[in-house]
């Protein structure tokens, strides 16, 4: 019997209108059953997996990272695998879990069924898959407009960090972990289940996606030249190694600020400050590719 695939491509997303035709093809000659959904929101994704949950045995979600974490709550739920077709800007979920990047071989990922158990982060309420974050990087999501994105691609995220940084200053947080507290003064606090964010940076040099712990680093610095020096080691997660950048681990974070403070959860605003983390083990289970 063929598995039942519930399939929902953002159109919106960099590449979704021009893929769509293309996923939908390759998946049915690959022998699955599509049933194509359309949404105008993640509330309406949500719903859409909600009504056919009884009919289905995966979905697929082909877009971005805010995609799909619009998805993750339904899946969760519902204890229902998930397929992705890396068709956003970043694609750091898929870059974690080392998924081809063209649509027909993300296809052949999915019809040949291997699954793999990762984790999730977790903040008041709400899952995700790669970051949580507050400070600098909560006001370049706000300059990562759709016309941002759809024009420079990756590079949307530099561009939107050099607009963002000269207006970010430092802020009071209270960091706690495993009873430990940590007063501190930073820009940027971020908080990673997965390995990448923000366009392929790694949060951490050991970093994994599957390891049952969260990783927080908070940039402390005090003048922006220091920001020149890090930008370049954030991409093997090496910038930890400066000592104005604190890393820390654990399973269970909070953390209180002075101000409330917004937070990001794979690049979509979602959550305030003070907040609660937690990593939730082998929560979803993904396609990916056979092991080499």
């Amino acid at each position: 019997m063929s598995q039942r695939a519930l399939l929902y491509v953002n159109q919106r997303a960099r590449q979704g209108k021009q893929q769509l035709g293309e996923a939908v093809s390759r998946l049915e000659t690959l022998g699955l059953e599509v049933l194509l959904v359309s949404a105008k929101s993640g509330e309406q994704l949500g719903e859409a997996i909600e009504r056919h949950r009884s009919h289905i045995d995966l979905v697929i979600i082909g877009g971005g990272d805010g995609t799909l974490n619009a998805a993750v709550d339904s899946l969760v739920k519902h204890h229902l695998p998930l397929g992705i077709l890396p068709l956003g800007t970043a694609n750091d979920l898929a870059r974690t879990l080392n998924l081809p990047t063209s649509i027909s071989e993300a296809c052949q990922v999915i019809a040949r069924g291997k699954q793999r158990s990762i984790d999730l982060g977790w903040v008041n309420g709400k899952y995700f898959f790669n970051v949580a974050s507050l400070g600098l990087s909560v006001k370049i999501t706000k300059r990562l407009t759709k016309q941002v994105k759809q024009r420079w691609g990756v590079f949307a995220y530099a561009i939107a960090a050099t607009q963002a940084i000269r207006q970010t200053h430092p802020f009071a947080a209270q960091i706690q972990i495993d009873g430990r507290e940590t007063p501190v003064r930073t820009v940027q606090i971020a908080i990673g289940n997965g390995r990448y964010y923000g366009g392929g940076l790694a949060v951490a040099a050991d970093a994994a996606i599957d390891d049952q712990r969260l990783d927080l680093y908070s940039l402390e610095i005090k003048n922006w030249w220091q920001m020149l020096r890090i930008l370049p080691k954030m991409r093997q997660g090496e910038h930890t190694n400066f000592p104005w950048v604190r890393q820390l681990h654990g399973r269970e974070i909070t953390i209180q600020t002075r101000d409330r403070q917004q937070i990001n959860t794979d690049g979509e605003l979602t959550a305030y400050t003070p907040a609660t983390f937690r990593v939730i083990p082998n929560a979803i289970s993904v396609f990916v590719p056979e092991s080499p």
